[in-house]
């Protein structure tokens, strides 16, 4: 089989959604129950949440509209107020986007030529002349656990703990290292590595963050982004070895990276305690009691239906094939390369096309054979490139505040949740000062427990997932901003992005 290149995801819509700031430090926020956009909110939610919709876009500046997360525009009527709905015209709800070298942007109405501005609470059209109040920050809304890919050199950016180094030079984002946790504040950016040390102006890693780890970002619709230190320093990658660190003078937009979330990797066990390996290319076998760079598959889900793709790092999704045998030289359009997926007690079960369960074969290979699913069928799967966990639910992130005892669903900011694996689909939930999550009587959180407890971890898209609580419910957000554990049944609540 001739080998098949890595080709990057094409953009999702999570990749076009931004928040933006004002100059006051709030929020562009619809409001759904008065019709109205403020700029009064201090976090970034779902109602301060915007998909950008290019229409025209050149070096500087683009023509967009504003979407909201419940598919309404933002709309800019005669008088200079401000509504959301659905575009009259053609050119209703257009606005001209500046994107200026301090990394902010202008709106400016298509229609009537003024610029979006605030006042630090209400939102308005009112003003030909451009002046700070126009000026907005934008911040990307996906979720805080990301890869930077390079369009120039084609591979992704890789943390090195042992250098203490950041590299440009990995062809496929498998690996832990290639994955950054995205912290904003005050306006900045701080590049947390995956073994939590920061990426700093003198193009080494630093264990805490500081203002010599702070990044002013640029952004462009479509997940573009380039980092720089604001003085004048780009970070881009340098020298033989790609290098990324900061410099003046960037060829051919080497400081523009594609900023996607973190995709999922995870290797697959059989009942003999067998990887499932991709061997000779294409055949995939579970013979290896050791795991290697070919059994590892990338985790690409359907959110809305319970069908799920396996990439492998050979760049084909497994496929089921004649004979019922199961290849990796899928293309991603085949039918053959979706099945369905079960889950029993943390084990996956996955089942073919043709309405048969995958299992291992007497010689060893993966087949689709069994009508009827039994333990052969079953198999184990673990998160390969996840050493810690950053929940996102339906009202923030999970994590401590200084406020509360217990554990919060509504943070600006994750806390990383240190998996530590106890058996397949069972982990062990440690927070950063190493005690272990326990959990009260009321089904609430606390990070500071003695004991290791049991929580079943079960996938349900290609970045979302389930969590079942020590108590056997599925842990859910709660609107009041607690963590609670006490669903019997899968709720929108109970989805975390992760």
């Amino acid at each position: 089989m001739e080998e098949v290149e890595w080709t990057p995801r094409q953009p999702r819509a999570e990749d076009l959604r931004v928040g933006l700031i004002s100059w006051a430090g709030s929020y562009l926020t619809y409001e759904p129950y008065k019709n109205t956009v403020t700029a009064t909110a201090k976090g970034l939610g779902r109602r301060q949440t915007w998909e950008i919709l290019v229409s025209n876009e050149h070096e500087t500046q683009a023509v967009v509209r504003l979407r909201s997360l419940q598919g309404l525009y933002l709309l800019c009527e005669a008088d200079g107020s401000l509504c959301y709905g659905r575009p009259r015209t053609s050119h209703h709800g257009c606005f001209l986007i500046r994107f200026h070298r301090n990394g902010q942007w202008t709106l400016q109405c298509i229609i009537s030529g003024r610029y979006l501005e605030s006042d630090g609470e209400d939102v308005f059209c009112t003003s030909r002349v451009l002046s700070a109040y126009h000026m907005w920050t934008p911040r990307p809304a996906l979720h805080v656990h990301v890869i930077l890919f390079s369009p120039l050199n084609h591979c992704y950016a890789r943390a090195d703990p042992t250098m203490g180094r950041v590299w440009v030079d990995a062809p496929i984002p498998c690996l832990e290292e290639c994955g950054f946790l995205l912290h904003f504040q005050d306006g900045c950016y701080h590049l947390e590595t995956s073994a939590h040390t920061f990426l700093s102006h003198l193009d080494r890693l630093v264990s805490q963050p500081s203002t010599q780890t702070a990044f002013h970002m640029q952004v462009r619709p479509g997940g573009l982004v380039a980092l720089s230190d604001g003085e004048g320093g780009m970070l881009y990658p340098q020298g033989t070895r790609l290098l990324l660190s900061l410099g003046s003078n960037p060829h051919g937009g080497e400081e523009w990276f594609i900023l996607q979330r973190c995709p999922t990797w995870v290797s697959l066990t059989s009942k003999a305690r067998k990887f499932l390996s991709v061997i000779y290319d294409v055949e995939v076998c579970a013979a290896s009691e050791h795991i290697s760079p070919m059994s590892l598959f990338q985790f690409e889900c359907d959110n809305e239906t319970p069908t799920l793709q396996l990439r492998s790092a050979n760049g084909c999704y497994l496929a089921q094939r004649r004979h019922r045998a199961v290849m990796a030289d899928g293309h991603p359009v085949e039918c053959e390369t979706f099945f369905r997926m079960h889950w029993n007690c943390g084990r996956i079960l996955l089942q073919s096309p043709n309405g048969r369960f995958l299992g291992i074969a007497a010689n060893g290979l993966l087949m689709a054979s069994a009508t009827v699913p039994g333990p052969n069928e079953e198999f184990g799967i673990r998160l390969a490139n996840r050493p810690f966990l950053a929940l996102r639910g339906r009202y923030g992130y999970v994590g401590t505040s200084s406020e509360h005892d217990l554990l919060q669903c509504n943070m600006d900011q994750p806390d990383c949740i240190h998996l530590l694996p106890c058996r397949q689909g069972i982990y062990h939930f440690q927070a950063q000062g190493g005690s272990f999550w326990s959990i009260t009587s009321f089904g609430t959180f606390r990070p500071w427990g003695k004991f290791a407890l049991n929580f079943c971890i079960e996938l349900q898209g290609s970045n979302l997932l389930t969590v079942l609580a020590p108590n056997g419910f599925y842990m859910r957000s709660d609107r009041s901003g607690t963590l609670l554990a006490d669903s019997e049944d899968i709720t929108k609540e109970c989805i975390w992005e992760f």
